[in-house]
């Protein structure tokens, strides 16, 4: 028997240190690569602020771009927050 239900799988996240420029603070953002049998790959972006105001995305990747997100250099980390 099949099963209907979206089966989701938690592939790889990171923690990603970030200068926020008014302030100068370090904060940290979440990302977090998940693939989906029925929708491929979908990346969770959290700005990693527990709050109303938190930034949060959650962008739909093709193999491709989730291959680019799981290979990024640590210095490259973050990309995918511009520009989307």
């Amino acid at each position: 028997m099949d099963d209907q239900r979206s089966q989701m799988q938690l592939v790889s996240s990171r923690t990603v240190s970030f200068i926020e420029v008014p302030s100068l603070a370090v904060f940290e953002a979440k990302e977090a690569l998940f693939h989906d049998r029925s929708k491929g790959f979908i990346l969770y972006l959290s700005g990693g602020e527990v709050s109303p105001t938190a930034e949060e995305r959650v962008v739909f990747l093709e193999l491709r771009e989730a291959l680019i997100w799981l290979n990024e250099p640590p210095e490259d980390q973050g990309s995918f927050w511009i520009g989307r």
